[in-house]
């Protein structure tokens, strides 16, 4: 889940508020991209039954658009999961720990994160490369690859800026550990998730975990 934001009072914490702004629609657009792509696909593929059974006449080339498509759902989107915290991640252990120690790990886990993103990247980019002076094509429709191919470093590439920020926000925080956190994901408890999934379906506020509800 994601840190609820107001107005940092120090210099550093308003830098990292500025920078997460700016990156958001970025990311924002880029989720969108994917989400008509995925809208797109569902539409291909009701044509795709349609034209067979009734026409006779399937979409040509419909595996290869699916595989040339695949690309830009799975990557696109993967920055504005890491903005929202809505990536999987392992807290058993960082549920347990508090002030510097958790805000040090933050920072080891992202570093090693933001190492993994880059080289990802750099041999993505150099796959789109192979494939862009080869002119690789799909086996029936023979459409370009190289298009899907590039979606991937550059999908990875707004990742690393996006860990960036977020080790950003940890320095900051390890720095000075009672400030309020900004543009970093937050650990939630059980209790807390409970209540913004009851509060996402009953449409108003949840009790407090213990407390005793209206009837």
């Amino acid at each position: 889940m994601r840190e609820s934001e107001g107005v940092p009072g120090d210099g550093l914490g308003r830098f990292v508020a500025r920078l997460d702004r700016l990156l958001a629609p970025i990311e924002r657009a880029f989720n969108l991209i994917a989400a008509l792509f995925i809208f797109g696909l569902m539409l291909i593929g009701v044509a795709q039954v349609l034209g067979r059974k009734l026409l006779n006449m399937p979409v040509f080339g419909y595996i290869d658009l699916i595989e040339i498509s695949m690309a830009v759902f799975a990557f696109l989107g993967i920055a504005w999961c890491e903005r929202l915290g809505g990536h999987v991640r392992m807290d058993l252990f960082l549920a347990r720990t508090r002030g510097r120690f958790r805000w040090f790990a933050e920072i080891v886990g992202t570093l090693v994160a933001m190492f993994v993103v880059a080289v990802l990247a750099y041999y993505g980019f150099e796959h789109f490369l192979r494939a862009y002076e080869f002119g690789d094509s799909t086996i029936d429709a023979e459409y370009p690859i190289w298009p899907s191919k590039l979606v991937v470093p550059v999908s990875f590439g707004l990742l690393w800026l996006r860990l960036l920020i977020h080790l950003l926000g940890y320095l900051r925080l390890f720095a000075r550990p009672r400030a309020q956190p900004v543009a970093v994901p937050r650990i939630a408890g059980m209790d807390e998730i409970v209540r913004h999934e009851i509060k996402e379906v009953v449409g108003e506020e949840a009790p407090p975990a213990g407390g005793s509800g209206h009837a």
